[in-house]
């Protein structure tokens, strides 16, 4: 359990660090847009210290995302949505085919 912990921290704080640096902020401009100390963001953001709920909320929201609980159930489908790495022969079935016009 105590690894799960360890990982799960270490994972969030590779995706906030991952997304400051896409927003080209420094770790103390995030730390003041969410009201706490840089070396208490550097912990968090090291993945070597767990973070209260609403801390969680304000980096997020400090750095253009929100925070929100998703079930289990549907997280492959979010994962498939949020992939980069498209691939066009799976498209979901609502998807338009992008090379081909109307007049087809």
């Amino acid at each position: 359990m105590a690894q799960a912990v360890s990982d799960a921290l270490w994972d969030l704080g590779r995706l906030l660090k991952a997304t400051r640096k896409d927003r080209q902020l420094t770790q103390e401009q995030v730390a003041d847009m969410a009201g706490i100390s840089r070396p208490r963001y550097r912990e968090i953001e090291a993945g070597i210290s767990a973070a209260r709920t609403t801390t969680l909320i304000n980096i997020a929201r400090a750095l253009g995302l929100e925070l929100m609980l998703i079930p289990q159930t549907i997280l492959p489908a979010v994962d498939a949505l949020l992939r980069h790495d498209h691939d066009l022969d799976d498209l979901p079935a609502f998807a338009v085919n992008p090379d081909r016009s109307d007049d087809d």
